[in-house]
C-alpha cells in the first residue's frame, strides 16, 4: 500500500474543539492533563493530524470522558 498523499484529506474529523467548549475547558489545560504539547493538539484539533498514538486517544479520551467515536468522527 502506497503512503498516503499529505495534500489528501483523511476523512476524519476530530472533535476536540466541541468536546472542549463542551466542557468549557482551554487547550492548554487539556495539554497539561494530558502531557502532550498544546502544538501537537492543535494539530490534531484542526484536522492536520496524520496518526494518533493509542496512547495519547487514551489519554485525552480519559481527560474528557468521552470514548474515541465521540472524539473522531467521519468528515462529511
Amino acid at each position: 500500500m502506497p503512503p498516503a498523499d499529505p495534500d489528501e484529506s483523511s476523512g476524519i474529523h476530530c472533535r476536540l474543539d466541541e468536546l472542549l467548549a463542551e466542557r468549557d475547558m482551554t487547550l492548554t489545560h487539556l495539554s497539561e492533563l494530558v502531557g502532550v504539547t498544546v502544538v501537537n493538539l492543535s494539530v490534531l484539533k484542526n484536522d492536520r493530524a496524520r496518526a494518533i498514538r493509542f496512547s495519547t486517544l487514551q489519554a485525552i479520551c480519559r481527560a474528557l470522558d468521552c470514548t474515541p467515536g465521540d472524539l473522531l468522527v467521519m468528515a462529511d
